[in-house]
Order: structure tokens, then C-alpha cells, then sequence
């Protein structure tokens, strides 16, 4: 039975997706190492390394491995036996290979050529999957910041009402910071894809003369780049892989959190979607609990915790340090996983979303217009400086707080104000719809740049 989390038969959904999972679990994991070894067999055999009959045999017998509990029982007893990390794999394989082809088998590679060289391949996989659903995310953002252009919302600053915005210009806020995590994994493209095939102390060695042109053709066969120089211990790449996954999980972090406020009933301006026969507590039925906006909030912990492992790998010891990239072995399946699972629940949290505009607007009256107080002090300025209009405001802002009154009430009770303000210029002012400043504009802004690429 799984002891993991993200492993366990009940709760596995919420810790990653099918597609991930169907990169990282021990089947897919050990089918892709396989190829892997399948591959370079021939690729040794066309460059002359090994003899032809017996690569074509090796690659045979490694596709068509039957992937059971008995042969993943032999492998783990052959790794226990001789705590090497894929000593149980060698011999497995080798038994199943005819004649004396086994020999040939794993020749002149190391743990890490074909272990870098998969992972390289599981990122690429989770990069065109991130790149997809990020796409699909800003591209529901972006429908919402449309359709909420104009609904006129309290903007808060420290936990307080501010100022009137729009839920558009929050939501095309969100989408411009998709877009650059999207950008960011174009950015880094380049340089993720490039396989590893090295030897012992990364030299080739093992290979001879031949050993780069047997990187170009084991490579190409992979859909990989043959690496510069060998990356046995620079590992900068992987840390910045999960770099970029932290600030995507952190954005879904951050929407969540707004959006569990934003439904704490005392607020009550958004709440996430329900879905029949969802149950929000087992002890006080009546709860409909943000599950999504919580969960967003878990996955980055996890992606941020094991950021900072993978970081650790950094720093190593010499030509290879076991301790360092082993440790990736653990946290990156996980936090590919945690990702991917992440921006499918931002996305699904965003589609779904019910917006409650007339609590909105309850919301911003009953403020009494104070959020208007800038709007207030803005027009005064004109007239009489803006440090004068600030204290004026201020003053009758503090006055109307202690006689429980509106603002607007205090402002046309305030001979001072009024001796340079009309009633009518009052009127105007205390229209939430006229303090919204620019909000529109830059969600029509935010779509057209999205339209152009």
C-alpha cells in the first residue's frame, strides 16, 4: 500500500493528474528507462561499439519486458543485494537476453546517463502539459475580466476598503502574471531537453573516439540535444525547472487566497463553484467550504518545499555526488505532480467562479463613502493645495467616523470644503461607478495584448 500522499489510492487525484502520473509511477518510469537503454544499444551498434546481433537482441529484450509484480519484486531484491541503483535492472534484464547478448547490455553508461537523460525527457513531457494548461488558464481569465470589465467592486489595501475597482482589472492583473509564467517557460526551453551520456567522471572515456559522435546519434534517436559539456554536477537547469513551478503554484496560491476571502460570508463577493453533493463539513452541513482555494494553497507548500531541496543540489562534491542528485529522484516527480495538478485546479477555480455583484456593491455602500474620500480631496487640492485638502478631508473624515454619519454628509456640513466645493461637485464625487479611474481600460489593454501574441 502506498505511504505517500500523492501515491495513496484514495487521495492520489488531489496530488497530481493522470498525465503526470503516467510519467513519473514505477510502470512508466521503468518503460521509459528501458527505452532508453534500448536506444543506446543501437546507437552503440551503429557506431561500432557493440556487435549488431547483440544490440538488436538487447533492444528487443528491453521492449518487451513484461513490466509484472515478479519482475519488479527480482529488480528490488537485486538492488537490496547490492545497494546499487540499478544492479537489480542489469541482471534482470540480463537473464531475459538471449545467448550471450546481455553481456552487451548497459555498456559503458552510468546510473546517472540514463536517469538525467529520462528526467530530461519527464520535464519536457511537463512542460508541454504546463505550457497547455496555463494557456487554457489565462485564456479563462481573460473571458472573466471581459464579462467583469465593469462591475464595480471594493479595492482593498491592508485588509481595508480603498478604493472602488472592477473584478476585471483584478482578474487581468492575474492573467498578465499567467502570461508571464508562460513566458518564462519559453524562456526556458532552450535550455531544458538536453540529454546526458557521459561516463564515470563525465569524460566519455568509456566510448573513445567514438564517443560524441555515439552522443549525436543516441540523442537524436531520443529527441534530445547533446549536452555542451557534461552536466553530471551542474545541475543549475533542474533548480531553475523548479524555480519557475514555484512562481506558478505561487499565483494559484495567491488567487486562491483571494478567493477564500472573498467568500468568507461577511464579504460574500465571490464564491468558488459548487458542484451537487459536494460536502463542505461532516459536523455543520450547511458549509460550503472554498476545497479548491485551500488546496491551491497546500500544492505551493509542497512545490516551494521542495524548490529548496532541489536548490540543495547545487552544491556537489567533485565529478559526481550521489547525495545531491538522488535527492532529485525524490522531489521532482513530486513537484512536477503538485504543479500540473495546481494550474488544473486554478483553472477549473476560475471557470467556475459566481460572482456576486450586487454584494459587491452593498459592500462599497456600506463604506458611507469614505472610499471616496481621495476623489474628495483630489478636487479640493485644486483649489486649495493638496497637503490643505488632505487635512481637510481627513479632519471631516474623522468626524463623520465619530458621529456615525456618511462622508458626504460631513463634507456638506464642512464650511471649509464647501467654501471651495458646490453641492452639485459633491453629488458627482460619491459615484462609485466615476471613482473606478482607469480599471476598464486596462482590462480592454490586457485583452489586446493577449490577442497579439
Amino acid at each position: 500500500m502506498a505511504t505517500q500522499i500523492a501515491d495513496s489510492l484514495i487521495y492520489r487525484n488531489s496530488w497530481g493528474t493522470q498525465e503526470t502520473r503516467a510519467i513519473f509511477e514505477d510502470v512508466p518510469r521503468t518503460r521509459a528507462w528501458l527505452q532508453i537503454l534500448a536506444v543506446l544499444a543501437e546507437a552503440q551498434a551503429e557506431v561500432g561499439l557493440i556487435p549488431a546481433e547483440a544490440a538488436q537482441q538487447v533492444a528487443e529484450t528491453c521492449r518487451a519486458v513484461e513490466l509484472d509484480a515478479e519482475f519488479f519484486e527480482e529488480v528490488r531484491a537485486g538492488f537490496e543485494a547490492t545497494n546499487h541503483s540499478t544492479m537489480g535492472l542489469i541482471r534482470a534484464v540480463q537473464r531475459r537476453c538471449p545467448g550471450d547478448s546481455g553481456e552487451w547490455f548497459y555498456y559503458g553508461t552510468t546510473v546517472q546517463d540514463v536517469t538525467d537523460t529520462w528526467t530530461m525527457q519527464a520535464v519536457g513531457q511537463v512542460w508541454e502539459i504546463l505550457t497547455r494548461d496555463l494557456s487554457a488558464l489565462e485564456a479563462a481569465l481573460l473571458r472573466q475580466a471581459q464579462t467583469h470589465r465593469d462591475t464595480v467592486m471594493p479595492g482593498r489595501t491592508h485588509g481595508q476598503q480603498g478604493l472602488p475597482i472592477t473584478f476585471g482589472f483584478k482578474l487581468a492583473i492575474w492573467a498578465r502574471e499567467i502570461a508571464r509564467h508562460r513566458q518564462r517557460l519559453l524562456d526556458l526551453q532552450p535550455r531544458i531537453g538536453v540529454g546526458q551520456l557521459a561516463g564515470g567522471v563525465g569524460s566519455l572515456s568509456s566510448y573513445g573516439a567514438a564517443g560524441t559522435r555515439l552522443q549525436q546519434v543516441f540523442f537524436v534517436r531520443l529527441g534530445l540535444r547533446s549536452p555542451d559539456i557534461v552536466w553530471n554536477t551542474a545541475r543549475d537547469v533542474l533548480i531553475e525547472w523548479s524555480q519557475v513551478l514555484t512562481l506558478i503554484t505561487g499565483s494559484g496560491d495567491k488567487f486562491g487566497q483571494e478567493i477564500y476571502n472573498l467568500q468568507r460570508p461577511e464579504i460574500g463577493e465571490v464564491s468558488e463553484g459548487f458542484a451537487a453533493g459536494t460536502v463542505g463539513s461532516i459536523t455543520m452541513p450547511h458549509k460550503r467550504n472554498p476545497e479548491i482555494s485551500e488546496h491551491l494553497g497546500t500544492l505551493a507548500r509542497v512545490v516551494r518545499h521542495n524548490s529548496a531541496l532541489m536548490a540543495e543540489s547545487q552544491a556537489h562534491d567533485h565529478e559526481r555526488d550521489g547525495r545531491s542528485w538522488k535527492a532529485e529522484w525524490a522531489a521532482l516527480p513530486q513537484t512536477c505532480m503538485a504543479a500540473a495538478k495546481s494550474v488544473a485546479l486554478t483553472h477549473e477555480m476560475i471557470a467556475n467562479l459566481q460572482v456576486h455583484a450586487k454584494r459587491m456593491w452593498a459592500n462599497l455602500e456600506a463604506t458611507q463613502g469614505f472610499v471616496l474620500s481621495e476623489a474628495v480631496m483630489l478636487a479640493l487640492a485644486k483649489r486649495v493645495g493638496k497637503q490643505t485638502a488632505h487635512t481637510l478631508v481627513y479632519e471631516a473624515a474623522m468626524q463623520a467616523h465619530e458621529a456615525q454619519q456618511s462622508l458626504q454628509a460631513a463634507v456638506l456640513e464642512n464650511a471649509a470644503i464647501m467654501a471651495h466645493l458646490s453641492p452639485n461637485e459633491v453629488e458627482e464625487m460619491f459615484d462609485y461607478r466615476q471613482a473606478t479611474g482607469l480599471c476598464g481600460e486596462f482590462v480592454d489593454r490586457v485583452v489586446r495584448l493577449a490577442d497579439s501574441g
